[in-house]
């Protein structure tokens, strides 16, 4: 099980962010200074850093600089609100792995969280998720459910990888909201039970289970 520092002041996008790594058995440690992050990283206990930049008392580039002196070799993934070129290529020159900028999706953050991962440890990475005759192809972007091709637009591919990566467990549809929609979801929406019964027109009603008052399970 890896262990994940996560470095940010604001108190939602921490939440977001830990929630949905644990969801994907992850385990978190919030952090919301930089002072707090060095002596968390310096600890070597950790696989993985997802470092905000605009931190309360210093600047994430000093953060990552100490961290990378005190040979830390966990790979870290840059959060943040800027965008330009010259921050991107400071942040990448100063030891950062990977650059990610806000507003982001959480499932482009975990795949970008996998590959770093994977990549430190030489992990064979899996392409193909299965679950009986349903398959989900994650290069070529193809379903098949019974040996026929399914299509999917985008969210419901982004959708069945979340189920088809938990089978049997019940995601409540704040989970699949927070995974699939971003932390800015509306959590009164009805676009869950939408898409699930979109998926469960393409790919058979039974695959699909509603858990009554909890969400949905992939059977």
């Amino acid at each position: 099980m890896s262990r994940i520092l996560i470095v940010e002041d604001e108190e939602r996008i921490a939440a977001f962010v830990e929630k949905g790594l644990r969801a994907n058995g992850f385990t978190t440690t919030v952090a919301g200074d930089g002072r707090t992050a060095v002596d968390y990283a310096c600890t070597g206990g950790f696989d993985l850093i997802v470092l905000d930049i605009g931190l309360p008392d210093r600047d994430g580039f000093s953060v990552l600089r100490e961290v990378r002196e005190a040979q830390v070799t966990s790979p870290v993934i840059v959060l943040t609100a800027r965008d330009s070129v010259r921050d991107t290529v400071a942040g990448l020159e100063g030891g950062a792995d990977d650059w990610m900028t806000k507003p982001f999706r959480f499932e482009e953050l975990l795949a970008r969280v996998r590959l770093r991962l994977r990549t430190a440890a030489r992990v064979p990475e899996v392409t193909v998720l299965r679950s009986g005759d349903l398959t989900l192809d994650l290069r070529t972007r193809r379903a098949r459910a019974a040996e026929r091709t399914v299509d999917l637009t985008a969210r419901e591919f982004v959708l069945l990888e979340l189920f088809l990566r938990h089978p049997d467990q019940v995601l409540s549809r704040e989970q699949i909201l927070s995974h699939v929609w971003g932390y800015d979801f509306d959590p009164g929406s009805n676009i869950v039970d939408v898409y699930v019964r979109s998926l469960r027109k393409k790919l058979g009603a039974e695959r699909l289970e509603t858990v009554r008052g909890m969400g949905y399970r992939m059977r």
